[in-house]
């Protein structure tokens, strides 16, 4: 089973760039970007110095349940692409060393025996053989050292 990385979706973005609350009800912060190390969550790629940017709490889960967790997030503050949905890791995920893997079933629970930190480069092929399980739905990806969502990863098609 294949698998594929999935930025936040075009919708939502929009909305928190149009001043939508956050998940804990708050208004985006608005940020001028000073360095490396802010990537945007929509084009998935890191946000230039100079430009400006949004930091804000974000829960990637439809409910708030025990497991839904919610984190800051990094946003451009204008429109970006969004990261079409691909096999291949993004480039800026691919610059951390580590991060954590977690497998969710279709209830957005942690199905336990999943999580982990892994080596970045190796996230698609753990990915692919969580999704041997047929309860895992999709895997979260967070960083390591601040557990920040970054993207989703989905199946894809087997072959």
């Amino acid at each position: 089973m294949s698998a594929r990385f999935v930025a936040l979706p075009t919708d939502v973005v929009s909305a928190y760039q149009g001043g939508h609350l956050d998940a804990y009800g708050l208004k985006p912060e608005i940020k001028v970007c000073d360095g490396a190390g802010y990537p945007c969550r929509h084009c998935l790629a890191h946000i230039d110095i100079g430009d400006e940017y949004l930091v804000l709490a974000h829960r990637p889960f439809s409910s708030v349940q025990p497991y839904a967790e919610t984190g800051p997030i990094f946003l451009h503050a204008r429109p970006c692409d969004r990261y079409p949905e691909s096999a291949q890791p993004p480039p800026a995920l691919l610059e951390r060393p580590q991060m954590i893997v977690r497998g969710y079933g279709m209830d957005e629970r942690i199905v336990y025996g999943t999580g982990g930190v892994v080596e970045t480069a190796r996230i698609a092929e753990i990915a692919s053989r969580l999704f041997e399980e047929p309860a895992i739905v999709f895997v979260d990806v967070r960083s390591a050292s601040n557990n920040c969502f970054f993207c989703r990863v989905e199946r894809g098609t087997r072959g």
